[in-house]
């Protein structure tokens, strides 16, 4: 067990500082802290806080709730996802809302609704797709604005020594009711780190390019997510 700690430890500060070194240009690091809890077979919650750059916010903390509601699990996907410990990628669709409370400094606070549904899809030779449809709805100083954000995730597990790892790539673009159109667009390359039976880090590059305002404003972001996962359930 210990040697499986370290070894995925290992794995995240080497993924860490290669995709640090994928651009010249030094890209900002995101921290965040999600802690999932299942309440039974169809229902979990989780609490994000998080160092929240979206959209190309200059600097924003985001904290807030989520509850998500799920299908039962496909058994092929299950196989696929055996690794990952969040078992909801092995479901075909899964709905949720949450809240975001956002604070920026020196700007009035953010109220944020955050309904979004995922679903998963199995792919030949053990590849998942996961595909998120999100709308952020946002209040702020009394104005009401909108996105609509479409991810789609392309995932497969590998086995490095025993131990086994998630990458994935990913692509999300915006469209943001402020400007009218489609005004943001994320790429992500990233992998999942499992270390036990609760903890797993998410750990992903991110580049952004945001095309609301002109000229064009492109942003670098390495961010590191804590996963933790727990059980209410009766066993």
């Amino acid at each position: 067990m210990k040697g499986a700690y370290s070894l995925g430890l290992a794995l995240v500060v080497i993924f860490l500082g290669a995709c640090t070194s994928l651009r010249a240009q030094s890209p900002e690091f995101v921290p965040e802290i999600d802690t999932n809890v299942t309440l039974n077979s169809y229902m979990r919650t989780y609490l994000v806080t998080k160092d929240d750059r979206d959209a190309g916010a200059t600097s924003q903390f985001s904290v807030g709730p989520s509850l998500q509601f799920y299908l039962k699990p496909l058994i092929r996907m299950k196989r696929i996802a055996a690794f990952d410990l969040d078992d909801a990628v092995a479901r075909p669709l899964v709905v949720e809302d949450g809240y975001r409370y956002l604070i920026s400094p020196g700007e009035p606070s953010t109220q944020r609704m955050q309904p979004m549904a995922t679903s998963h899809f199995p792919l030949r030779a053990g590849f998942l797709a996961s595909d998120r449809n999100r709308a952020d709805l946002d209040w702020k100083g009394g104005v009401f604005t909108w996105r609509y954000r479409n991810k789609l995730t392309i995932q497969r597990t590998l086995d490095v020594g025993g131990y086994h790892f998630i990458p994935y790539v990913a692509a999300e673009p915006y469209y943001t009711s402020q400007y009218r159109k489609w005004s943001t667009t994320d790429l992500y390359i990233g992998g999942l780190f499992p270390v036990g039976k609760h903890v797993q880090f998410n750990c992903y590059y991110d580049h952004e390019n945001n095309t609301g305002k002109s000229p064009n404003q492109p942003k670098n972001y390495v961010d590191l997510a804590l996963q933790l996962y727990f059980s209410a359930k009766k066993k």
